[in-house]
C-alpha cells in the first residue's frame, strides 16, 4: 500500500535513521554550542545592562555630589564675601576714626594756638592800656583841665592807644 504511494519503506526506514543521527549530530555539534554562545551572549547582556544600571546610578550618585560640591563652593564663597564685606567695613570704620581723631588733634591744636593768640593779644592790649593809663595820669598830674580839655585829652589818649595797637 504505502507503495502505491511512491513510499519505500526500507528507504524511509534509512531517511528516517539519517534524520535522527544528523539531529543527533546537530545536537551535540551545533544546537548545544549555540545555545550555549546565546547564554554566554544572554549572560553579557545582563551584565551590560546591570552596568549600565550601575553607571546610571553612579552618574546620578556623582551628579548630586556635584551640586552638594557646588552648593558648598557656593556658601563659601558667600562666606568669603561677606568677611570681605566686614573687613572693608571694619577698615572703613577704622579710618574714620583714625580721621575723625586727626580731626580732633587739629581742632584742638587750633583752639590752643588761638587761645594763646588771644591771651597774647589780651596781655598786649593789656600793657598798651597800662601804658596809655600811665600817659594820660602823667598829663593830667601836669596840668588841671577843665571838662573840654579833659574830654579832648582822654580821645587823644584812645587814638595814641590805636596807634599803638595797630603797630
Amino acid at each position: 500500500m504505502l507503495e502505491t504511494l511512491g513510499i519505500h519503506f526500507p528507504s524511509l526506514i534509512i531517511y528516517l535513521v539519517n534524520f535522527v543521527l544528523l539531529l543527533g549530530l546537530l545536537y551535540l555539534f551545533a544546537y548545544k554550542p549555540i545555545l550555549r554562545i546565546m547564554d554566554e551572549r544572554a549572560d553579557r547582556i545582563r551584565e551590560s545592562l546591570a552596568a549600565a544600571d550601575q553607571a546610571r546610578e553612579e552618574a546620578a550618585s556623582s551628579h548630586e555630589a556635584i551640586e552638594e560640591q557646588l552648593n558648598e563652593a557656593r556658601r563659601e564663597g558667600q562666606r568669603l564675601l561677606d568677611q570681605a564685606r566686614e573687613a572693608a567695613q571694619r577698615f572703613r570704620d577704622e579710618e574714620m576714626d583714625r580721621a575723625r581723631q586727626e580731626a580732633e588733634t587739629f581742632v584742638s591744636r587750633a583752639r590752643s594756638d588761638i587761645q594763646r593768640e588771644r591771651d597774647a593779644a589780651i596781655e598786649e592790649v593789656r600793657a598798651n592800656f597800662g601804658d596809655l593809663a600811665i600817659t594820660a595820669a602823667e598829663r593830667v598830674l601836669r596840668r588841671t583841665l577843665d571838662r573840654q580839655a579833659h574830654q579832648a585829652l582822654i580821645e587823644q589818649v584812645l587814638e595814641e592807644g590805636e596807634s599803638l595797637s595797630r603797630g
